[in-house]
């Protein structure tokens, strides 16, 4: 089924993804203050780790460990923060854009 624009029915319709954008990125800076919190943990499991290898491997381990907290930190809050922007473009924002008159609208 093609989509139509309700105003002017043309067929040149495209997705705006405004909700998953938006959401996205708040969810990476959410996700890696998390992460960046947790990071305290991780820098103290990563020392742990690394201080086999004496003071060099304590304090690389430790900011090793920091870094990835907060890598992953962001990396989940960004597929949360996009799953939610999806599903807010579907339900509830105008995601359709007509690209000949600029009528936005949803399905």
């Amino acid at each position: 089924m093609k989509l139509m624009c309700p105003r002017c029915n043309s067929s040149r319709i495209v997705d705006r993804h405004q909700g998953r954008s938006v959401c996205g990125s708040v969810g990476i800076v959410a996700g890696s203050a998390g992460g960046a919190a947790g990071a305290w943990s991780g820098s103290q499991a990563g020392a742990l780790a690394g201080s086999f290898a004496g003071p060099v491997g304590i304090a690389v381990g430790g900011l090793t460990g920091a870094v990835f907290g907060a890598l992953a930190g962001g990396a989940a809050g960004g597929v949360t923060g996009a799953r939610f922007g999806s599903e807010l473009d579907e339900r509830v924002l105008d995601n359709l854009e007509c690209q000949d008159c600029g009528h936005t609208f949803r399905i």
